[in-house]
């Protein structure tokens, strides 16, 4: 099992960055594939992006080329780093975490994730 916390949202204005933290228990951090999730006000959660435990990242069509998803093993930590922010990426963002299958490629799926952690909202004013 992992228990993860989330850090770093905030307020912003559009074109600013922001770079979130995912923080993870345990010492099996690099078995997990991870991903980023966000929730806006009335909407479901959606996907943002996800590495796997070989490295290998995808992400959502609205944030690519935008966020760069990444992760240190080293300090079990997995990051989001966000750039040319806009209103509409604001939502609380959550990361997730989902034990290694067989499959390389990581999932976009929140239904696969069964580990969770409580979000951070982040702000984007116009």
């Amino acid at each position: 099992q992992v228990q993860l916390v989330e850090s770093g949202g905030g307020l912003v204005q559009a074109g600013d960055s922001l770079r979130l933290s995912c923080a993870a228990s345990g010492r099996t951090f690099s078995s997990y594939s991870m991903g980023w999730f966000r929730q806006a006000p009335g909407k479901e959660r959606e996907f943002v992006a996800a590495i796997s435990v070989g490295g290998m990242t995808i992400y959502a069509e609205s944030v690519k080329g935008r966020f760069t998803i990444s992760r240190d093993n080293a300090k079990n930590t997995l990051y989001l780093q966000m750039n040319t922010l806009k209103p509409e990426d604001t939502a609380a963002y959550y990361c997730a975490a989902r034990f290694r299958t067989a499959v390389p490629v990581p999932s976009r799926s929140r239904y696969e994730y069964p580990y969770w952690g409580q979000g951070t909202q982040v702000t984007v004013s116009s």
